[in-house]
């Protein structure tokens, strides 16, 4: 089988890379804009690709951000300007942030979905799955490889030391805008955040159309919308 060709950002004629601008911006805001947006990371000659579906917004002043808990160099990313990454470990996984506007302000990237087009084709796609197989060594279906921080991370070969406090670099790693904006967009809360730490804020968002495939479907059994979700359409401003 021949391989596919290894592109750099100027060989992109469709959609376009992020730039560092796009993330400058209110967490919420840019959770929110997140949405539909694919993330290609180069590995081994292939643009690993899959779509963010949802996302949480965190803040300096609330308790539920590890900013909250003060600067240290491991956390440094948090405190730069909009468009660094922040990476940590959760569970024994790398998990993904993106710095947003003001210190100690960012959005983590909780789950996504798998993304092909002619520059992410078929071997990127049986990379995704090598990487992150199930408990008993086997391929996972493609709604289970990205649905969690740390299975995102895992798929697209993401690690903490290779690119915490890192900007994106277009021949390694980026955020594209591809074209596709959420028709519907769930707000709700946080997951993981312990009792007492502003566990009620209402800083998830996810695509309703990705609903079933995102780290816990918000729309399941027994959820009552506008009670324990929101259902909102995306601002126009939040277009790039």
């Amino acid at each position: 089988m021949p391989s596919e060709p290894t592109l750099s950002l100027s060989d992109w004629p469709e959609g376009r890379a992020l730039p560092d601008s796009f993330f400058d911006r209110d967490a919420q805001v840019l959770a929110q804009a997140l949405l539909g947006k694919v993330i290609r990371h180069k590995v081994d000659g292939l643009w690993l690709a899959a779509r963010i579906i949802e996302t949480e917004a965190y803040y300096f002043a609330e308790k539920g951000s590890h900013a909250s808990l003060g600067y240290t160099e491991k956390r440094r990313a948090l405190f730069l300007d909009g468009g660094h990454i922040y990476m940590y470990y959760a569970r024994g996984g790398d998990s993904l942030n993106f710095s947003a506007h003001g210190p100690g302000n960012a959005v983590l990237i909780k789950s996504a979905f798998p993304y092909t087009d002619a520059h992410s084709g078929p071997q990127s796609l049986a990379q995704l799955r090598t990487n992150n197989p199930d408990s008993l060594g086997q391929p996972r279906p493609l709604e289970k490889l990205c649905n969690g921080q740390t299975l995102l991370c895992r798929a697209l070969g993401l690690k903490v030391p290779a690119w915490d406090a890192q900007r994106f670099d277009p021949e390694r790693l980026f955020v594209e805008d591809v074209g596709y904006t959420p028709e519907q967009v769930i707000q709700t809360t946080r997951l993981g955040i312990p009792p007492g730490r502003d566990e009620h804020l209402l800083y998830r968002f996810v695509d309703a159309a990705y609903a079933r495939h995102c780290t816990r479907n918000p729309l399941r059994r027994g959820q009552l919308e506008n009670q324990d979700f929101y259902l909102m359409r995306l601002q126009q401003d939040l277009a790039p």
